[in-house]
């Protein structure tokens, strides 16, 4: 019996060893994968405790690492790494990166935040089956979202929030029917949506906030489980969209909505978050939004929203953010909104309140404006109906007079023609701001939007200015106002009644052409607005009288303060010299704004100076001057498009390849001045400094220091001026083939920027040496 027991024990030992040999094997499958994701995440401070030795299924989770296991298997991997984190090195591999965590094939939830992960998203990432959540916002990713990503068919979340995607939404989310959450804010993704959206009947939640979509929104009444939609900061419109009446978020500010507001979103009784600020909205403000239940921010600040209200409004109590800013309301503040005995915030200024201390128009500015834009006033309704007998009593009358004055100046005319060689009529008409056209002109999107994350803040919605704003902005073109004139027209320094600086460009037309024939380039105008540009605000055309052609374009654009780069850069004033850092950051600028004018506007051969690049108050870079349809010869052929990438024709296609390519190499000749610090006088001189750049390369850092702006020499870290060498020798080779893309310039600039970056957040002496903390940090960083 002892020696049965004794075989018997000895047999479950072998089987319980069996097991955990087993387990432990698996374990070890798990622990190399995740090792090896340490290894390509290039050894993350967040995972500096991984080793062999680590029990990753009983890990402590924190805000940064959670390890989740399920029977031995992993399922879940959250890794977030610290904000701003940078581009990993050259050698890291998406496709490399994707290949291994398909080794982790019972993976359900993924989430890869801030770790610089930089590349398009391989097809291969279809290989983790049993994805439910995906998330991998806050990194370097770029190209389109792979389609590969539908055959995901249990992916109930996809998050890939602030990162460089481009191109359209694709039409295939609808075969994923888990999807809850779509979150694909702050990209560079175009186009309108897909109608294929509504079929998303299980989606919670959808976030395309500051892309660059436009044009009508889908019919997204059908998705009843849509609580949260963020839209800020596109071109959407100009329809306000049909949407389910359970949303409890809604963001659609900084967009091109031109209708007004559907009485049926006063039934929104969840709707907690209501932002539709920085439009052009119409029509009554429905009072009963005060009272919504739920309701606890409302924005519609900047439109054109009119009504008068009462002080007896009731509001909701859980109302705390109120802004009804800049649009053509009148009548009383309402009472609830007046005292502040809920620490509420309201902001009414610029309407036509009668009551409130905040600045308000003249009641007859509010019904002005309203007319402007098609909207009678009520009281004014009232008026037509009493008067319209005698305005058709009257008109007999006065057609008469008008038919015997029209023969008059008929003969007078031909008179003159007789007597004299008729000359161009001085006589001219403007453009009426309310004429019908422009609302089309402004509403069609075809080619870019108006965006948030590109367009400048507080960058006011594109309009059509009257002359008299024309001419009171440049106090009747006084000759204070005046700064210039060259082969792009006048241009006078002026200030719009809300305080605005601007900068307005006066074009004399060489040929007649009625403002139907600029509708294209002025409708393309109107989109060109981002944080790198100096972005047109409006226009205003001058007629004939004759015949009502165009005599005259005044183009009107934000004003720049803080003057060119050259004078910040090889200008004599040592004083606002700018550091190195500041160097790199307007690099960046300038190919952030060639890049949208090339990929999102279909602009090229801009013929970019650094003359032509202009510093805000806050020294970002904005490109001046680039090839706007208007400008490059006063329209003396109108019909000439601007470049676009849409056409099949080869030979289009060289010819764009070959324009964009004469844009690389301007940049590569501003880089050279910002790199040497001196004005470039020929083009002989900047191919003997591309071979010294070419020399010192391949030297050390002693030589590249040597040819560096001597206020800057001990400012910039070896490898960020070595990379900044390398992308100004590349863009400034004489085969046009052979220079880079501008993704790939993007790319390396932005490597030079956060390297730089890294070692100015430590303290460090002017060799770059470590010093002691006792030390001052340096301030050229």
């Amino acid at each position: 019996m002892a020696e049965i027991l004794r075989s018997s024990l000895c047999l479950a030992i072998l089987i319980l060893l069996v097991r955990v040999n087993f387990s432990e094997q698996l374990q070890l499958s798990q622990t190399r994968t995740l090792l090896r994701i340490q290894q390509l995440l290039n050894f993350p401070a967040v995972l500096s405790n991984w080793n062999y030795s680590t029990d990753f299924c009983n890990l402590e989770p924190d805000s940064y690492v959670t390890v989740v296991c399920y029977e031995g298997n992993l399922t879940q991997l959250h890794i977030i790494g610290k904000k701003g984190a940078l581009l990993l090195p050259h050698n890291f591999s998406m496709k490399s990166f994707v290949n291994t965590l398909s080794k982790l094939p019972d993976l359900k939830v993924l989430t890869l935040v801030s770790l610089g992960l930089w590349g398009s998203i391989p097809g291969k990432i279809a290989h983790l089956s049993s994805l439910e959540i995906l998330n991998m916002s806050s990194n370097f990713l770029y190209g389109a979202i792979p389609q590969e990503i539908s055959l995901l068919s249990g992916l109930r979340t996809l998050i890939l929030d602030d990162n460089m995607l481009a191109g359209q939404l694709p039409d295939w989310f609808h075969v994923l029917p888990l999807l809850t959450v779509l979150s694909l804010k702050h990209n560079n993704l175009n186009g309108s949506l897909p109608n294929s959206l509504n079929e998303l009947e299980n989606l919670r939640v959808l976030s395309l906030s500051h892309n660059h979509f436009y044009g009508e929104l889908p019919d997204l009444s059908t998705l009843t489980n849509l609580q949260v939609l963020e839209l800020e900061d596109n071109g959407f419109g100009p329809q306000f969209p049909q949407l389910s009446n359970k949303l409890v978020t809604l963001k659609l500010s900084k967009n091109k909505l031109r209708s007004s507001i559907p009485p049926e979103v006063s039934s929104f009784y969840q709707l907690q978050y209501f932002d539709v600020s920085l439009n052009s909205l119409v029509g009554p403000l429905p009072s009963a939004f005060f009272s919504l239940p739920s309701l606890s921010y409302l924005n519609i600040s900047g439109n054109k929203l009119t009504g008068m209200l009462m002080d007896n409004i009731s509001c909701n109590d859980e109302l705390k953010v109120v802004d009804l800013s800049s649009n053509l309301l009148t009548g009383s503040l309402p009472q609830c909104l007046q005292a502040d005995t809920r620490n509420r915030v309201v902001l009414y200024l610029r309407n036509c309140f009668v009551t409130g201390e905040q600045q308000q128009h003249p009641v007859s500015y509010c019904q002005n404006e309203a007319l402007a834009v098609g909207i009678v006033p009520e009281e004014k309704k009232k008026d037509q109906s009493r008067k319209a007998v005698l305005a058709l009593s009257i008109v007999g009358g006065v057609v008469g007079v008008i038919i015997l004055l029209g023969i008059v100046c008929i003969v007078v005319r031909r008179k003159n023609e007789k007597n004299t060689v008729k000359k161009p009529p001085t006589n001219l008409i403007v453009e009426n701001p309310s004429a019908g056209y422009t609302s089309k002109l402004l509403s069609d999107a075809r080619y870019i939007s108006q965006t948030m994350q590109f367009a400048p803040l507080g960058l006011s919605t594109y309009r059509l200015l009257s002359y008299e704003e024309i001419e009171d902005a440049t106090k009747n073109f006084d000759s204070s106002a005046f700064m210039g004139e060259g082969s792009q027209g006048q241009m006078y320094r002026g200030q719009l009644k809300d305080g605005s600086l601007v900068a307005i460009r006066c074009l004399k037309m060489k040929k007649r052409y009625s403002t139907q024939n600029f509708t294209h380039h002025i409708d393309l105008i109107s989109k060109l607005r981002h944080r790198h540009l100096v972005s047109a605000l409006g226009h205003c055309f001058e007629l004939y009288l004759e015949d009502s052609s165009v005599s005259r374009i005044f183009l009107v654009f934000e004003y720049v303060p803080n003057g060119t780069l050259r004078s910040w850069i090889s200008g004599r004033n040592s004083r606002r010299s700018l550091t190195w850092t500041q160097r790199i950051a307007a690099a960046v600028g300038i190919a952030k704004g060639i890049q949208f004018l090339h990929t999102v506007a279909g602009v090229y051969s801009n013929n970019i100076k650094i003359t032509d690049v202009l510093l805000d108050q806050n020294l970002a870079a904005k490109i001046s001057s680039y090839n706007l349809p208007l400008m490059a010869e006063s329209m003396a052929k109108v019909g000439r498009g601007v470049s676009s990438g849409g056409s099949k024709d080869s030979g289009c296609h060289e010819r764009i390849n070959q324009e964009a390519q004469a844009d690389i190499y301007d940049f590569g000749v501003i880089l050279l001045e910002i790199i040497r610090g001196r004005a470039l006088k020929s083009k002989s001189e900047i191919n003997v400094l591309r071979e010294k750049l070419q020399e010192a390369i391949s030297s050390d850092s002693i030589a590249r220091r040597s040819i560096v702006d001597s206020s800057i020499q001990n400012e910039c870290l070896d490898q960020s001026l070595k990379t900044m060498m390398e992308v100004c020798v590349r863009c400034l080779l004489k085969d046009p083939v052979t220079r880079p893309s501008l993704e790939d310039v993007l790319w390396n600039l932005q490597f030079a920027a956060q390297v730089q970056d890294a070692w100015c957040g430590e303290y460090r002496s002017s060799d770059g040496s470590p010093i002691s903390p006792s030390q001052p940090k340096l301030s050229i960083c």
